[in-house]
């Protein structure tokens, strides 16, 4: 295949060879679940969701996996402010994050691994590395040597001298070198009972970079194609998690992929700095299918500067192209997605450019429109099969029973389409027998009630003003 991706780890674009001919092995770092999930943390699921669906237009067969963190340091926290369980707090978030997903139109992934339901899985590469000698017990807690391990540090290109201390525990007095990171945490006092494990070193709970390593082990095998995830995890979680799997035996990820952040007043999207946009907020504001185009149409390595104006500007860019869609379903009716122009191709072979594809999509629908202004069915036919096919593999078609609806119930979106064509049959009779003040009222009405109308050759059109 063609495919050109980012490899974070070789600082370059890299040609993509899969592992394993005619099969993709993907694991995405999930969410921590501390709270509902704000459009920084989902921007990673859509990059990945992307280039899932692109793998798989061009004929491979995808396992993509991507984890839920359900127990961590501030989640217990968040947990005992609120006066709950700590599980109860987890899976209330869980939930959000799942409804954000689906929401905006990502696929499910293939395995969805909690970290509580993975323990035996870290207490046995905690075992490995113990065996090895590249981490160690103390007073319940165990840790990562990162001296042990020559190649700590490849991923992001640091020195271990010049690090900072891993400041991941109240105990760093415990560890050989303040860098060395914790794979297990012995229970504390203050901690709910639940929420720890027995284990040869005592009861306790996982570190955070353990749990993933072990769940990409266990649905993936020693050696998989891609890890994906925020820009933000490259160090020290993806850091963390390579040096561990490796020192275990494992070869782990051949091309790490890491999608650029979401930025609020120029500062990183974050909950710990209170310069968040809660997806459950914004799709109150926009459809979510604009949010998505918004999330999807820039390159996802770069950085995206949240504005209500650039959100705006994401929803009228994609109406642009829903509008031709639904013209030219009104002209040459719904057929299947056409060919993928050539260009649009390149776009996403090379490290999934999707400005440059979207670009596509406009141009074609460009076209589209002219013909329809011509009277062209068959030249409209050919750009409507282009479109769909294009927005298709970015998620967006359009007519995609997800956005075909506008997520709105089924029932009140035919009642409304038949109440907009009985006032527009009310105007055409108006008109025929002459009464233009009549006509005119009812479209001023329309208007009023935020119902566009544009007169074609094949009749009256309506859509919703924006």
């Amino acid at each position: 295949m063609s495919l050109r991706l980012y490899d974070t780890a070789a600082r370059a674009v890299r040609d993509f060879t899969p592992l394993r001919a005619g099969e993709v092995s993907m694991y995405v770092c999930g969410l921590t679940v501390q709270g509902p999930p704000h459009i920084g943390h989902v921007r990673a699921a859509l990059a990945f969701d992307v280039l899932r669906r692109w793998l798989t237009h061009g004929g491979l067969d995808v396992t993509f996996v991507r984890n839920v963190t359900d127990v961590d340091d501030k989640i217990l926290a968040k947990a005992a402010a609120n006066g709950v369980e700590w599980w109860d707090w987890a899976y209330r978030n869980e939930l959000a994050c799942t409804r954000a997903y689906q929401v905006l139109g990502t696929l499910p992934p293939t395995y969805e691994p909690r970290a509580t339901g993975h323990v035996p899985e870290m207490v046995e590469m905690i075992a490995r590395l113990v065996e090895r000698g590249h981490a160690y017990a103390a007073g319940g807690d165990v840790y990562f040597d990162v001296r042990s391990w020559p190649a700590y540090g490849e991923l992001t290109g640091q020195k271990v001298e010049d690090l900072q201390p891993a400041g991941d525990a109240d105990t760093d007095d415990l560890k050989r070198d303040p860098r060395d990171f914790a794979l297990w945490k012995a229970h504390k006092p203050t901690d709910p009972d639940t929420a720890s494990w027995d284990t040869p070193w005592g009861r306790g709970r996982p570190g955070w970079h353990l749990e993933c390593s072990a769940m990409a082990h266990k649905y993936l095998g020693g050696e998989f194609d891609i890890h994906g995830g925020g820009l933000d995890l490259r160090f020290p979680h993806h850091e963390n998690e390579q040096a561990q799997s490796r020192a275990a035996g494992d070869s782990f990820t051949r091309y790490w992929l890491h999608n650029g952040w979401v930025t609020l007043g120029g500062e990183k999207m974050s909950k710990s700095m209170g310069n968040t946009a809660l997806v459950d907020e914004v799709v109150t504001r926009v459809r979510p299918v604009e949010l998505r185009y918004y999330l999807v149409a820039p390159h996802y390595r770069s950085t995206i500067e949240f504005t209500d104006a650039a959100l705006a500007d994401a929803g009228a860019a994609y109406r642009r192209l829903e509008s031709f869609v639904r013209r030219a379903v009104e002209r040459v009716g719904v057929t299947e997605g056409g060919a993928l122009p050539a260009p649009f191709a390149a776009a996403l072979d090379d490290d999934l450019g999707t400005p440059a594809a979207v670009a596509v999509a406009h141009e074609h629908a460009r076209v589209g429109n002219t013909a329809l202004a011509d009277g062209d069915d068959a030249a409209v036919a050919a750009e409507f099969g282009a479109v769909r096919a294009m927005l298709g593999v970015l998620g967006l078609d359009p007519l995609d029973p997800q956005w075909a609806e506008g997520g709105s119930d089924t029932r009140l979106t035919e009642v409304t389409d038949g109440l907009v064509r009985l006032a527009l049959e009310q105007r055409a009779a108006a008109r025929a027998r002459k009464d233009y003040a009549a006509a005119d009222a009812v479209r001023d009405q329309l208007t009023t009630l935020g119902v566009v109308v544009e007169d074609t050759p094949s009749g009256p059109r309506w859509e919703l003003s924006r």
